[in-house]
């Protein structure tokens, strides 16, 4: 799982995907034909398909090399940063979080996320009705304002801080959301060995704030099959469950069935769905009430794609402490393989 640990462990704010690009450029070298990079950022591995030349097709794979974080939008008078983020939050995630912000030149600054207002020891019982907000979270840096002006400016990013770990069955991190799909997708190359169409591997950018990287790629590469790798909810924890569950780890690899945001093709989904059936390998139907993925970016490219998304469920998104089980992870490497395979 070194590989996993590297990726999650990498710093990459939608825009500012740097650290996860390299990683992605040394791991496309080794099982690709070739390597780019286009103007927006997207990272494409090709990998040729052993079919005569005339009877292959355009797959293409999509995995979001950035995660949700914050960008610096002020300096108060003592030193505190102010930020806005990039991505969605659920603001009781963000109490007491350990963050790093990554400063002018190499100046990386850890610090400590809080909420603005008064200690629990002096606050009212109105205080304490208060809603939480985004906007009134602040990164502690324990640096007076001169000091933290040195080394931070308006438009530096803050990242979460946090280790990768295995925890019982699972391996839980930041990020997550989406190197977890990063790292299906190289995995499955690797095993496929030689596919048998042309492959073309996206290391998508901007996925969190409205699949921008997604939408180039998929006009720039105009497949005729497009496959998704991200996460999907694993609301299978006390407080949730049943029907509102949309996915349980150790249940396998998700098969969407639709989002907010794309439709998957039908007969995508028979497929995937049989080719899982033929070789045992455990999966799920998923159907994701709000959320989406770079599917539905490429899907609307040119005259339209065929796509869909195969999903590893995943508990506690959008946190730092995002939870993948093992089996699952390696039901969606194997799944996918033998797509390409085939």
């Amino acid at each position: 799982m070194k590989l996993l640990k590297r990726l999650t462990e990498a710093f990459g704010t939608s825009g500012q995907e740097d650290e996860v690009k390299d990683i992605l450029r040394e791991e496309f070298k080794k099982i690709c034909d070739k390597v780019t990079e286009d103007d927006l950022g997207n990272v494409v591995g090709f990998k040729r398909g052993s079919a005569p030349a005339g009877q292959r097709k355009k797959i293409m794979l999509a995995g979001h090399m950035d995660e949700i974080g914050f960008t610096v939008s002020h300096i108060d008078e003592n030193g505190f940063v102010r930020i806005v983020p990039l991505g969605g939050f659920d603001p009781r995630n963000l109490m007491a979080q350990k963050v790093l912000v990554l400063g002018k030149g190499k100046n990386r600054l850890p610090g400590l996320l809080n909420l603005s207002g008064k200690p629990i020891h002096l606050q009212s019982p109105e205080d304490r009705k208060k809603e939480l907000k985004i906007s009134d979270f602040y990164v502690d840096l324990g640096l007076p304002r001169k000091a933290v002006e040195k080394m931070v400016e308006i438009g530096d990013r803050v990242c979460w801080r946090r280790e990768f770990e295995e925890i019982g069955e699972c391996y839980g991190c930041k990020a997550m959301d989406d190197r977890v799909g990063i790292y299906v997708m190289i995995e499955a190359l690797r095993k496929a060995a030689r596919p048998k169409h042309d492959v073309y591997a996206v290391g998508s950018v901007q996925e969190e704030v409205g699949c921008r990287g997604a939408t180039v790629s998929g006009y720039d590469i105009d497949p005729d099959v497009a496959i998704a790798l991200d996460v999907t909810i694993a609301a299978d924890t006390p407080g949730a469950g049943g029907p509102d569950a949309v996915s349980k780890l150790g249940d396998g690899i998700g098969i969407k069935i639709m989002d907010s945001f794309s439709i998957s093709d039908p007969a995508l989904v028979k497929e995937f769905r049989a080719l899982a059936e033929k070789h045992k390998i455990k999966f799920q139907l998923e159907v994701l009430p709000r959320g989406g993925t770079d599917a539905g970016a490429i899907q609307r490219a040119g005259r339209g794609k065929r796509v869909i998304t195969l999903s590893v469920p995943t508990r506690y998104v959008h946190s730092v402490n995002e939870l993948v089980n093992k089996d699952d992870v390696n039901a969606g490497i194997n799944l996918l393989a033998e797509y390409l395979r085939k």
